[in-house]
């Protein structure tokens, strides 16, 4: 995080930059997670490539902020870029307004609900939505 402050406003100096996600075509997205319970998040590009995400009920934030739940350190992720809620219907995201916005399955959505298989673009982040072998 670089930021400065002229006078009495703070000043980004890493904006956030313009992106445009593809789908990616020929694959079988992992639908459950081996010995997760409940929703996943499975990171399937970009830097974090590999890791899962277990969400817990509640709100999960996703941000280049450091205060995000999730951190995805990349200039085409906004600081506050989206929020994942997990209640009593499933696993929905809302975009909190981000520069580049939030895709699922390659549609921009400002909320939509989300099934295991669901593809999620954050940045140049491809998340892909799982459930735990525990979950109903």
């Amino acid at each position: 995080m670089d930021e400065r402050t002229e006078g009495d406003l703070p000043v980004e100096h890493e904006p956030t930059i313009a992106f445009e996600p593809g789908i990616a075509e020929g694959r079988t997205p992992a639908q459950r997670v081996e010995g997760a319970f409940g929703w996943a998040l499975v990171v399937e590009t970009g830097p974090q490539a590999g890791l899962t995400y277990v969400l817990p009920p509640g709100a999960t934030t996703v941000g280049r902020h450091p205060d995000s739940d999730i951190f995805l350190g990349d200039v085409t992720v906004s600081r506050h870029h989206a929020v994942f809620h997990v209640d009593d219907r499933g696993l929905a995201v809302e975009d909190l307004g981000s520069t580049n916005g939030t895709y699922v399955n390659g549609v921009r959505v400002d909320r939509a609900r989300l099934a295991p298989g669901d593809e999620v673009f954050v940045g140049k982040f491809h998340l892909l939505v799982a459930r735990g072998n525990g979950s109903p």
